[in-house]
Parts: C-alpha cells; structure tokens; sequence
C-alpha cells in the first residue's frame, strides 16, 4: 500500500533542510518519497511530511535539529520492520545509507544504522565469528538491539543488547552522542531495550562469538501429525540444556515462491531447533522430536552459522500483516492442548503463523550493565502473524486477541519491545514493569527536551 499523499507543492521550510543535507529529501509527490516511506507492514499506510534519506551522521543531526526549530514530531526507519504508526506530519528519516560494517578478527563489529544482519552474517563467516541476530537476518542490527534482541539461540547466549559496547545516537537535542556505559549510563541503559523512544542510533559497535558452526534447522510435519508434535514439544522443553533454544510454529503457508510444495497450502507443525555444541549431543538431544513421526522435512544438520537465517526461513518481502504477541509463564500439556483448540488443524484459524518460543536459560540472567529489557523471567512467548488484503486485517487480528485470551490461565503478563509495534504506546508501556518503563518516560526529559520523538512508543509528556 502505497503511504498518503498530500499535496506536492515544495515548501521553503523544507527546500531549507534540503540545502544542507548531503543526502536526499523528498516530499509528497516527489520520486522516492512513496519507497522510502513505506514500511514493512504493507497494512500501515505512512504519511510523513517528508522523508530525508540519510547520507551520514551529520545529516541525522542536521534534521533533528530543523525539526525542532520547526515544531516537527521526528521518526526513524532503516528496514520498516518496526513501523506502526501514520507518521502524520512528521519528518521521516531513512538511514540505509549509513550501511558501514566493520568486522574485526579480534571479535567485535561495528555497524551503520542501515545495516541488516544479513550483511553481518556475511562478514563475520570468514572470521569463524557470530554476531546474536534474530530470526529474520533481513532485519537492521540497530532496529533488532535497541529492542533487546531475542534470538534463535537466547537460551545460550541471552539477549543481543547485552553484547553491545556502544552506541552512536542522535538524541532529541540535536546531539550526536557516542554512548557507552561510562561515558552515558543512562542513555546506554535506555537505549538497549527502549527501542527508537530516546533518538537515531547512527552505529551499533557490539561483541561477536567465536562460532563457526552450529547444528540447527527445522522439522515439519504434517497436519496428521500436529496434536503429536504440539504436545510431544511441551513436553520435551524442560529437558533441554542451555545450549539448546526451540521455537515451534503452526503454519499455514500459501503457494508461493520459497515455500516447499509438500508444504504449500497445507497445515504443518515446524519445530526450529538451535544446538551449541558437539553435532551429535544436538542430534541426542532432539531425538525425542524426531520419534514423534515421519516429518514431511528433516532440514536439521551442522551448518555454517551465518545460514542461521534457514531455521526460520522468515519471509523478507513486504506484506500485509497484522501481528499480536503475549508472554506465558507455563507452556505445559494443558496449554499446548488449549492452544491446538484455539488454532490446530480443523479450527479454521486464518492465522499464517502461531508461533511459541521457549525462553529460559541465559536469557533470564540480568546482564552486568543493567539494560531496560524487561520480562527475562518469561519461560515462552506466544507470536501470530496473519497476512491478508487490509480489509480482512481487523478480523485477524479479533481472532488472534481472542487466542490470546484462551492462554490467559499461562499468561506472563506483559510483552516485548520488538513484538509490540504494533500495540502502539499501550503494547510498549505492556513491554516493562512499572519502574523501567516510568524511567523510560522521564529519559527525554533531559534529551528530547521538545518531544521531537512523541511519535515513537513513550507517551508525549
């Protein structure tokens, strides 16, 4: 869907901003606004006042700066993937040409904001090194941290925010800041969990893993095959060692390029595995899955670490899509037979995709520099993802509270920065306890003095 547009005529307010910028602006009506103001999510329809297409730092300081003198609400996109909002009237900033990445042997990268893990996974192979990415590796690195960070191996080694050295941010006040935990504290606090709420990461320097290879991939079975794998799954969870994180998805895929045809139009059960270690302890390990029936697919093996992004094989094409996620305290034989009731084969769910993710291990030690990301005590979280013309949208997303209502007996009772876009200011209000999230509320008083980010998921004050 294309973002609204208003009336095209170039303003003298805008042509200022213009001048100064080494990178390009662009206004309604103008080539490469409708591009670079599209999210992801085809379903969010965007209309900035105008979209400055980044072409360094300078430039990001140089915008926050304009909108201010000029009364502008400010956001932020690299990728899309966590937009949510209308962006009405706002001044939009696109930094996917901050695309610098630096790798060092040594074990530490640094990267642009427009940077995806993609290109990480790519630099960091020839090193034997892992940078902790998510799911998705088309994902931008700062997008993905400032959110926590939650990945296929968070069990093992925690979250991806936890890693990070420093920060370069563009805050509310017009300042380009390098933020480590000395030099800002609470800004390097807010900053890794608090999402785009405190200003424009420009570079994200964090630590990778000397970790070449891990054993990994994903079992599908097939619709006959569901109830088994769903309640052999819940059950199987507790006895897994950190070095192990599962996730297992209920799927329904359409026919379409990249989806398997054993797969496509069917309802399946994919259980995705990550093992850290000896090849044939990940093997041992997940052979109580495998004896749950013949899979339609057996894609777990060893496997160089920056295919990571095949455990999950998430979809890198913009769509339509509504989205609803909760935290559960408890996935146990009870919840998973709820949950297959609410969305198992057989139930008509219009549902693309319920997906349950086992938390646990690493991930519920706090760090040793406290960061924002809250909620490290949840033992699962529960994701749906439904993809479908905007008018259908609403009745996906009814059906997907009303999923989530049946778990409530396993409720957690919160949710997650980078699953909660679309909750908008109550989803990530949801995503802390009370005390972090009143922190996060009083940061931009001192470094957004003017609000310039209320458009972002902290309350305008």
């Amino acid at each position: 869907m294309e973002p609204r547009e208003k009336p095209s005529g170039r303003t003298a307010t805008f042509d200022a901003l213009r001048r100064t910028v080494d990178g390009a602006l662009f206004e309604p009506g103008e080539p490469g606004y409708g591009e670079l103001a599209t999210p992801w999510n085809l379903a969010v329809q965007t209309s900035p006042a105008a979209v400055l297409e980044a072409a360094t730092p300078a430039d990001v300081v140089r915008a926050v700066r304009f909108a201010a003198a000029n009364g502008l609400p400010v956001a932020v996109q690299a990728t899309g993937h966590g937009i949510a909002s209308d962006l009405d009237g706002a001044l939009l900033i696109h930094t996917r040409r901050l695309d610098g990445c630096t790798v060092s042997a040594e074990g530490w990268a640094r990267t642009g904001a427009g940077v995806t893990w993609k290109t990480v996974l790519a630099a960091c192979a020839e090193h034997g090194l892992a940078g902790l990415c998510g799911s998705a590796p088309g994902v931008s690195v700062a997008g993905y941290t400032s959110g926590g960070g939650i990945g296929p191996m968070a069990r093992t080694f925690g979250a991806a925010s936890d890693r990070v050295r420093a920060f370069d941010v563009v805050t509310g006040d017009g300042r380009l800041r390098q933020v480590t935990a000395e030099t800002e504290p609470d800004l390097f606090w807010g900053l890794r969990g608090g999402k785009s709420s405190l200003g424009i990461i420009t570079a994200t320097e964090f630590d990778l893993l000397p970790l070449p290879v891990i054993y990994a991939g994903a079992l599908f079975f097939g619709a006959e095959s569901v109830a088994a794998a769903t309640l052999a799954w819940s059950d199987w969870c507790p006895t897994l060692p950190p070095g192990a994180t599962t996730s297992l998805a209920l799927m329904q895929l359409p026919p379409m390029p990249g989806v398997p045809e054993v797969l496509a139009g069917k309802f399946t059960a994919a259980v995705r595995y990550v093992y850290v270690g000896n090849p044939d302890d990940g093997a041992r390990w997940l052979a109580p899955m495998r004896a749950v029936g013949a899979p339609l697919i057996d894609a777990v093996r060893a496997m160089p670490y920056s295919m990571i992004g095949l455990v999950h094989s998430d979809p890198e094409d913009a769509l339509p899509a509504t989205e609803a996620s909760c935290l559960l305290a408890d996935f146990s034989p009870a919840a998973a037979q709820t949950l297959l009731e609410a969305v198992g084969p057989g139930t008509n769910s219009p549902q693309l995709l319920v997906e349950i993710r086992q938390f646990g291990g690493a991930l519920s030690e706090e760090p040793q520099i406290a960061s924002a990301l809250c909620h490290r005590g949840a033992a699962f979280g529960l994701y749906s993802v439904g993809v479908a013309a905007p008018p259908e949208l609403p009745a996906i997303a009814g059906h997907a509270a009303g999923m989530n209502a049946s778990m409530g007996r396993w409720h957690f009772g919160a949710s997650l920065p980078n699953f909660s876009a679309s909750g908008g200011t109550a989803g990530f209000a949801d995503s802390y306890t009370p005390e972090v999230f009143e922190r996060l509320t009083r940061l931009p008083r001192h470094y957004d003095p003017d609000a310039l980010f209320r458009l972002g998921q902290v309350p305008a004050r």
